[in-house]
């Protein structure tokens, strides 16, 4: 959110718990859960959107069932960080095929690269002909995922 918007209220945190454990959850069910008017909820759903609070909805996909049971992590670090430099590289690992995620962090490492691929023979194609081709990566280490969960962002009250 940006200064000047609404902050978020205790009934505003109470639908987003419940709709990230019920995403599919109708307004009304939604309303009754929590013991609100629909018409109340369906108003503060739409101000969390107008507001930027709820950004979109996914669709979330299993890599395995996609043929790709294969899930990494790869730490790049950077020789220079020129700022056209990391912003080609941020736009070329998000349009990389087999890539989840992408994070641009602090520390001794720049970026964290989540992959799901096919096979061993696969992750290191992404790794040596989509990630370490580019002039300003230095090194990378991939770690193997073994297990993923997901967190919650807001915790139900």
């Amino acid at each position: 959110m940006t200064s000047g918007q609404q902050t978020v209220d205790a009934l505003d945190l109470r639908i987003l718990a419940h709709l990230s454990a019920h995403p599919d959850a109708p307004i009304k069910e939604l309303a009754a859960a929590l013991g609100i008017p629909a018409s109340t909820c369906a108003f503060r759903l739409r101000s969390l959107r107008t507001r930027g609070v709820i950004l979109g909805m996914r669709l979330l996909l299993d890599p395995a069932a996609l043929g790709r049971p294969v899930q990494a992590v790869i730490r790049v670090r950077l020789g220079n960080h020129s700022k056209s430099g990391v912003e080609a590289l941020f736009d070329a690992l998000a349009a990389t095929e087999g890539v989840l995620q992408v994070f641009h962090i602090a520390g001794a490492d720049d970026f964290l690269v989540h992959v799901a691929v096919a096979d061993a023979a696969a992750l290191r194609d992404i790794v040596l002909e989509r990630i370490t081709v580019h002039d300003v990566v230095r090194a990378t280490e991939t770690q193997l995922v073994f297990e993923r969960r997901d967190g919650t962002v807001v915790a139900a009250l």
